[in-house]
């Protein structure tokens, strides 16, 4: 397989959350690579799933919009469509 990524991708282990129908709908993922123009996910399965949704990862805090790129099983590629928002500290 021939990488075609500009950036390279950091390999990670978070807990993350597919947020879609202006909120009203959640599922729970996992994020196991990450760079600032995409994401892999682990899905329980991607099927239902909107092309286009917010990822959050719980750790940082941080909220993306992303884009199905591929589907493949219970994994997919996103890319962002805009940088990271960051979580206000109150």
């Amino acid at each position: 397989m021939v990488e075609k990524r500009i950036i390279r991708r950091q390999r990670v282990l978070k807990s993350g959350k597919i947020i879609f129908a202006d909120g009203n709908s959640v599922v729970d993922c996992v994020i196991r690579n990450l760079a600032v123009t995409g994401a892999r996910l682990d899905v329980p399965t991607t099927v239902g799933l909107p092309q286009e949704f917010t990822l959050l990862d719980v750790h940082a805090g941080r909220h993306y919009a992303a884009k199905v790129v591929w589907r493949r099983g219970e994994s997919m590629g996103v890319e962002f469509s805009d940088p990271p928002e960051e979580e206000e500290d109150d």
